[in-house]
């Protein structure tokens, strides 16, 4: 990735039809809902309302608290110089709105999943994320009062689109006298998995989820987690240009369309990914149909029963079947 200093930062375009909610993809409990700091700062200085973001924690941290509030990721390097001017800046801008926004910040080196879901060219790059939805804001480091404009026209558009949440701070003085909240334990062989996903071991976290399946056939925590990381393996070091270029120009091929539904549920365009699927089902016959059809069904997993999405596409996979 190459620093690309100097873009000028625009207003952030959003329409949120189709908005998504990729929380049935987390593999963990919930991150607590208070502010967390990057830096272990009480909340009220720059470190307040910051948190590092990772390619296993992004569905809990980042896609349900956008919810309550816009979160903005910043796309960041320690090699990279413009990260070191703006993302202080960001940081500094998150403590002033004082939980209006959360700061997650991905170190692109030990997250390349989320900087290829986000096609991340250059950094730093900053986004925004509103009810599960990506939205880009700016690459490059800017000046103060663009990234202040900016960030107004997020508020705006969040509290157009419902999103109007403050993120509970902690109050001053009290950190020493109250114990943070622990985390209620992980199962050994989920906490095995969940390990294995943060030192970028795949196949050692599918091992263990398979394990836990075969222990206990019925634990959908552990289903869940085996297709996500499958998914995460099945995307790694694919090129999305050249996924959906091989894809629009052959769409009856099976594989084609498979490895773009992927990339779209990595990317949390759900329904997309159904839609496309479906129309392969339709399209095609014999082995390649079965294959997409057992698919698509591997994907109601990684998005999890309880999304509204999942009986709905069953629905359309039903019809467009028979």
């Amino acid at each position: 990735m190459t620093n690309q200093p100097g873009m000028r930062a625009g207003r952030p375009s959003l329409n949120l039809r189709g908005a998504v909610d990729l929380g049935g993809l987390a593999a963990r409990p919930a991150a607590p809902t208070g502010a967390k700091s990057a830096t272990g700062g009480p909340a009220g200085t720059p470190g307040a309302f910051v948190i590092d973001t990772t390619d296993a924690s992004f569905a809990t941290e980042v896609i349900q608290q956008s919810q309550t509030v816009p979160v903005v990721l910043d796309f960041w390097a320690e090699w990279c110089g413009p990260c070191k001017q703006l993302s202080p800046l960001l940081e500094s801008l998150a403590a002033e709105l004082n939980g209006r926004i959360l700061l997650a910040k991905v170190d692109v080196d030990a997250n390349p999943q989320l900087a290829q879901a986000f096609q991340v060219q250059s950094i730093p790059s900053v986004f925004a994320v509103v009810k599960g939805q990506p939205i880009p804001l700016f690459q490059g480091a800017q000046p103060d009062a663009q990234v202040r404009a900016v960030l107004d026209e997020l508020l705006r558009v969040a509290e157009a689109n419902g999103v109007t949440g403050v993120l509970a701070a902690e109050p001053a003085g009290e950190a020493d006298d109250d114990a943070e909240p622990e985390e209620e334990p992980l199962p050994p062989l989920h906490q095995e998995a969940y390990d294995a996903i943060e030192r970028d071991d795949l196949d050692a976290a599918i091992t263990a989820y398979e394990q836990a399946l075969r222990e206990s056939p019925a634990d959908d925590l552990a289903k869940v987690g085996l297709a996500q990381v499958q998914l995460m393996k099945r995307t790694n070091g694919v090129d999305p240009n050249q996924a959906r270029q091989t894809a629009a120009q052959n769409p009856a091929d099976a594989d084609a369309q498979i490895v773009v539904a992927d990339l779209d549920v990595l990317g949390g365009h759900i329904e997309d990914a159904f839609a496309r699927l479906i129309d392969t089902v339709r399209v095609t016959s014999g082995e390649d149909r079965d294959k997409v059809r057992s698919h698509l069904v591997e994907l109601f997993d990684v998005v999890g029963k309880e999304d509204p999405r999942v009986p709905k596409a069953r629905i359309a996979l039903a019809n467009a079947l028979f």
